[in-house]
């Protein structure tokens, strides 16, 4: 066997196994990074104050389905 050519056949190797390990650390970092967006807009959600609801009279608390 040709020695460049081993050489080529373990560079490439080297090269896909190195590419795994980073896309699966990229993968991570973009669940970490996604897991740390929901947590912020969760908070920023329950931040918002609430309006209080409407529990008697006609306005706010029917609802026309016939439209």
């Amino acid at each position: 066997m040709d020695v460049a050519l081993s050489n080529s056949i373990v560079s490439t190797a080297t090269a896909l196994a190195s590419r795994e390990n980073s896309d699966a650390l990229n993968i991570r970092v973009l669940k970490k990074a996604l897991d740390i967006q929901a947590n912020s807009a969760a908070t920023l959600l329950q931040a918002l104050p609430q309006p209080p609801l409407a529990t008697s009279g006609t306005l706010g608390t029917q609802l026309n389905t016939f439209a």
